[in-house]
């Protein structure tokens, strides 16, 4: 599979704070496809000021992790089912449909979170992803959200009163 993050061949102009590689003050999260070839991966450990409880993750920023690393597992899954590399034209987009979390068990600060992301199900416009966050060995939170390819320049119009 590829080598460089998914954010780094697909999108290296990528402003969005969770994931984007330009954007100066973001997390930067770096999505990888697995060996196994099921899952994308990502590793994250969270900076003191996303403490939500003393000694806890924000869940704000659990919230976060699952939703960029998601999107990229949806749209690395899009290209390897085009049988295409990321970052290959035309770009690939995808923005969130539904967001769904579960919080298992309290995250704990100071460890770094292991990401672990599969489609479940078909591959069509509307992937729906499940999404793991491990603390160490435990899972402390999963993710099952959907979704949606886009033409992303589309919808920023739209969202500035400038497409139907």
């Amino acid at each position: 599979m590829h080598e460089l993050p998914l954010q780094d061949a697909a999108a290296p102009d990528g402003v969005c704070y969770g994931c984007g590689s330009r954007n100066p003050h973001g997390l930067h999260i770096k999505s990888r496809w697995h060996e196994d070839g099921i899952h994308v991966v990502a590793e994250h450990l969270p900076d003191p000021m996303h403490c939500g409880w003393p000694d806890l993750v924000y869940g704000g920023l659990i919230a976060m992790l699952v939703d960029c690393h998601s999107n990229w597992t949806a749209m690395a899954y899009h290209y390897h089912a085009e049988g295409r590399e990321p970052g290959s034209l035309p770009r690939i987009e995808c923005v969130t449909g539904n967001l769904g979390i579960k919080f298992i068990k309290p995250t704990p600060m100071g460890v770094p979170l292991q990401l672990r992301a599969r489609v479940e199900g078909e591959v069509g416009r509307k992937p729906r992803v499940i999404c793991e966050i491990y603390a160490g060995e435990v899972l402390t939170a999963v993710g099952d959200s959907v979704f949606v390819r886009v033409d992303a320049s589309q919808l920023a119009a739209q969202a500035h009163g400038k497409g139907a």
